[in-house]
């Protein structure tokens, strides 16, 4: 039986603004803040708890958490040549109630393959975010059998995954009945130092470089534990005095199959991985502190030396690279030198962007009838490759890590599963 279609929006989205005057300031972006500024995301998060009223109790929460994070209630300014700026205006943020004629366990609790397109569980922007519109849009869904899809679409410019999380959870908080969020948010830290962007350079450096949306196939995987214990257990005995992490190496095995599944063991040119770190600890980010504080690590590999390599040596790789981030943060030197080859493969279909969502705050959501059975990313627009491993609240938790990628097209998703496949079970390349 087929569920595609069935979700029912009230309307078109309507403004919601802080349920209390707030400060008519305005919020000058940092270069972390700029080097996403306009590029939209969306969190879903499923919810099997009930909760009286879903739309209207987190409508009204929402409101009330804008007048302690009043920014999200505001919209940019300037651009065209001139600064740009986040002016707290107090417009609202964009809100969808809609519902849905079937039950969670009927779409698998949005497992792939999906029965319920993303894009109808969320409000989008329809492609970079414009000016005039919303730094937030929330939808929320609620199923037959009582549960509820929470979509959360933002500008990024504004706030990162971790600000995200912690504006939800206060907006949790108040539904649940608290007084005021138990984290005092902070949006501006004038003691933050400028924290280097590779996102930036590239923007300077890719001028003549055309990015456009393209079909990457959905993957919905899971990376078995028994794999994972595999290699961090060969990874401990053959790297003497240290261990690795779950994120390298899920981050590894995907690096990898997909670089063997659209380069076959041909490949000579570089195949680079760019992920996204949290240095919140390293710059001494107040508490409480929103915005963006991440920065973009390249690792640059060439594609045979990925394909014929040992899964020890590439997450070798991405942990040397994690490693070197305090000092890279201290002499602001990204990367080596980028030339026009390395650029045009970050541009690329070569490239793989990684955000892990785990340990964020996502997994803790709660408006009232608990924490959620799932969380999952999307990006409306793809440019390129991404993947979003060690998801939290997989239903799958005790089996594998969750990961969704956008990393392969369809002329080549096939290929990358049986690569994966056979890298869980040992097989020889």
């Amino acid at each position: 039986m087929s569920f595609v279609y069935v979700v029912t929006k009230s309307s078109p989205p309507v403004l919601v603004g802080p349920s209390e005057p707030t400060p008519a300031v305005t919020i000058r972006p940092t270069s972390a803040d700029m080097s996403r500024l306009g590029l939209s995301f969306t969190s879903f998060h499923v919810f099997e708890g009930r909760v009286h009223e879903p739309a209207e109790t987190i409508r009204r929460a929402l409101s009330r958490a804008l007048v302690h994070y009043y920014p999200f209630a505001g919209r940019v300014s300037g651009g065209d040549g001139q600064d740009v700026e986040f002016s707290c205006t107090g417009e609202g943020v964009g809100f969808v109630a809609a519902t849905a004629k079937c039950t969670l366990e009927d779409v698998r609790f949005l497992e792939a393959p999906l029965l319920i397109p993303l894009g109808d569980l969320a409000v989008g922007y329809g492609a970079q975010c414009r000016v005039s519109d919303p730094l937030l849009m929330m939808q929320v869904t609620e199923f037959a059998c009582g549960g509820f899809v929470v979509g959360v679409t933002w500008n990024h410019g504004l706030a990162d995954g971790f600000g995200l999380a912690q504006f939800l959870c206060a907006v949790g908080e108040l539904a649940r009945g608290l007084p005021s969020p138990s984290v005092v948010p902070v949006r501006n830290d004038e003691s933050l130092p400028d924290i280097p962007q590779l996102f930036n350079l590239l923007r300077q450096s890719a001028a003549g470089f055309k990015c456009e949306h393209v079909d990457f196939a959905y993957c919905d995987v899971i990376i078995p534990w028994s794999f994972v214990s595999r290699v961090k257990a060969e990874f401990s005995s053959r790297v003497a005095g240290r261990r690795c992490s779950v994120f390298e190496v899920v981050t590894a095995a995907i690096w990898q199959c997909r670089t063997r599944a659209i380069d076959g063991h041909r490949g000579s040119a570089v195949a680079p991985l760019v992920f996204a770190a949290n240095v919140r600890k390293h710059v001494g980010a107040k508490d409480g502190y929103y915005g963006n504080c991440i920065t973009s690590q390249l690792v640059a590999a060439t594609g045979d030396a990925l394909a014929d390599g040992d899964i020890v040596d590439v997450v070798k790789l991405i942990k040397d690279a994690k490693e070197r981030i305090p000092e890279l943060l201290a002499t602001k030197q990204l990367a080596p030198v980028v030339d026009d080859g390395l650029v045009e493969a970050l541009c690329g279909y070569r490239a793989l962007y990684v955000s892990s969502w785990a340990g964020i705050g996502l997994d803790v959501v709660d408006f009232g009838g608990g924490r959620p059975a799932r969380v999952m990313p999307n990006m409306e627009v793809k440019m390129v490759p991404t993947c979003a491993p060690c998801l939290p609240c997989s239903r799958k938790d005790g089996v594998g890590v969750n990961v969704i990628a956008s990393c392969v097209t369809d002329e080549h998703v096939d290929v990358f599963r049986a690569e994966l496949a056979r890298l869980f079970s040992g097989d020889p390349i």
